[in-house]
């Protein structure tokens, strides 16, 4: 039971926002690297934020990852990790962030 059930109130689930970074590599062909990294950085993660999905794509940019967070802020811990991590700043070139507008996504 939720601790707002047993106070009485109705349980409110935690509705999360969607975020997709993009991300240009410099180093090709490391793209399944990176992946594999995001994995291990995954589970180090709070429960606040998760990578949902990580893959290299075609086109103008080399890979995508989804992300779910509560707040804004978790999202920016990630982006910063992500561009600072010594594992990935050796690949990852270049970065761009797309949020949704809402947060409707919820975690189970």
């Amino acid at each position: 039971m939720h601790l707002n059930q047993m106070k009485g109130e109705p349980f409110m689930p935690i509705k999360y926002y969607r975020g997709y970074i993009l991300c240009r590599l410099s180093k090709i062909g490391s793209e399944w690297e990176i992946v594999d990294a995001l994995q291990k950085i995954n589970k180090e993660l709070g429960k606040e934020l998760r990578i949902t999905y990580a893959s290299p794509i075609y086109g103008a940019w080399d890979l995508i990852i989804e992300v779910s967070f509560a707040k804004l802020e978790e999202l920016d811990k990630l982006v910063t990790l992500i561009r600072t991590n010594p594992k990935l700043q050796t690949s990852i070139e270049e970065t761009t962030t797309f949020v949704s507008s809402r947060p409707d996504y919820p975690w189970e």
